[in-house]
């Protein structure tokens, strides 16, 4: 790993652990204090860039076609690529031209030596924005795309997906090379330079604001009212119990408008990463597993390991995005090996940065998550509906 991953991640790291209170030396209490202060005028400079665009002092931009924003209020952790992608392939089958912009989080930036040889393929992509899939073909691999960006570009056909900070224009290049009528923007909520036809906000229900506080001394990227801006909140990682039905009133007392519609995460089935071959989930049934994720929060996809009937023998965290070095999943197979796994199952999303092992003695596989709605599905059929009749 790079050094300066190395460090990025270990102050990511350190950082969650303080704001969770499980760091107690009297540094770090002094160091919460600061936080605390300092999220007071991260929450002012927020709250007065959102007055601006409202005020119109600030204008937002329109592309001249619909365009969906699913985001949400914290960061991470609320499971929204599984819900970007049932959007995107549902809009896709009712005969939209969909496109997703992404801002690329944690992508790498084509070197000269790529763009090069891009220009002597023929390959006819706009350098900036960066053009993962075109809906047909995959035209970059994850290291450049970015994790999330690249799971949607493999598991969707007919859907361009592009990264770039400016969703501005990859939104107009989307419009003029693959006649997007559909704008999905991924991770779209504080994206105020594009101001959305429909508004989408995840809440994980298993830890909706994390203590309640905004940057840097909480998780929230804006206070909790905010999420009044919503025309639908999606509830994910429910299991309809009285916490979940809180939760609901909770939001209602926030905003009377939006549609409120709960889902859950559900695995699917596995798929081995040397073959690709796809086994039914009763596969892992007493199977002893080696668990490694690098997720905003594994303690869910374990849970889904157990519950299938894995024994968990042994299991390996990183740093949400973490990017694999060949040494570190050659380590890990030496681990699974010793405590006698049968097999390492990691994330879908963890699949896509793993480097590729020529020998491995331990079958790798990943676990494929898809959410089904467990409620509120006739707002759901209403929002598509809305979509594609707009």
């Amino acid at each position: 790993m790079h050094k300066f991953e190395f460090k990025t991640e270990y102050l990511e790291q350190y950082f969650l652990e303080l704001i969770s209170g499980k760091r107690k030396a009297w540094y770090d209490k002094a160091l919460i204090q600061f936080l605390f202060v300092a999220s007071r005028f991260y929450r002012m400079g927020i709250q007065f860039r959102n007055w601006m665009y409202d005020k119109r002092v600030i204008r937002h931009h329109a592309l001249g076609c619909l365009v969906v924003s699913i985001g949400n209020v914290s960061c991470g952790g609320t499971g929204k690529t599984p819900v970007v992608e049932v959007f995107a392939r549902t809009l896709s089958t009712m005969g939209r031209n969909v496109a997703i912009l992404s801002r690329g989080y944690r992508s790498k930036k084509l070197s000269f030596r790529e763009k090069l040889r891009q220009r002597l393929t023929g390959k006819k992509i706009d350098l900036d924005p960066k053009v993962v899939s075109d809906g047909k073909n995959l035209l970059l691999n994850s290291e450049f795309a970015g994790d999330e960006p690249f799971m949607l570009a493999s598991n969707l056909r007919n859907v361009a997906v592009l990264v770039d900070k400016d969703r501005v224009k990859s939104g107009i290049f989307a419009i003029k090379n693959y006649k997007t009528d559909v704008i999905i923007l991924d991770d779209g909520f504080q994206y105020l330079m594009l101001k959305p036809h429909i508004n989408i906000v995840l809440v994980d229900s298993t830890d909706p604001f994390g203590n309640g506080h905004v940057l840097p001394r909480g998780t929230l990227r804006e206070p909790i009212k905010n999420i009044r801006r919503a025309d639908y909140i999606f509830l994910t990682k429910s299991d309809g119990t009285h916490k979940t039905q809180h939760l609901k009133r909770f939001l209602r007392r926030c905003t009377r408008r939006a549609e409120i519609i709960e889902c859950c995460h559900k695995p699917k089935y596995i798929v081995n990463m040397a073959d690709g071959k796809q086994q039914e989930l009763a596969f892992l049934n007493g199977k002893k597993v080696a668990a490694l994720s690098a997720i905003a929060k594994p303690a869910s996809f374990e849970a889904f390991l157990e519950q299938l009937g894995a024994d968990l023998v042994c299991r390996d965290h990183y740093a949400d995005h973490h990017r694999y070095s060949q040494q570190e999943i050659i380590d890990f197979i030496n681990q699974a090996k010793e405590s006698g796994a049968d097999m390492i199952v990691t994330t879908e999303k963890d699949a896509v940065r793993i480097p590729r092992i020529d020998r491995c003695d331990v079958p790798i596989y990943y676990l494929r998550i898809q959410i089904d709605i467990i409620s509120g599905q006739e707002s759901f059929d209403e929002c598509i509906s809305r979509i594609c009749f707009m």
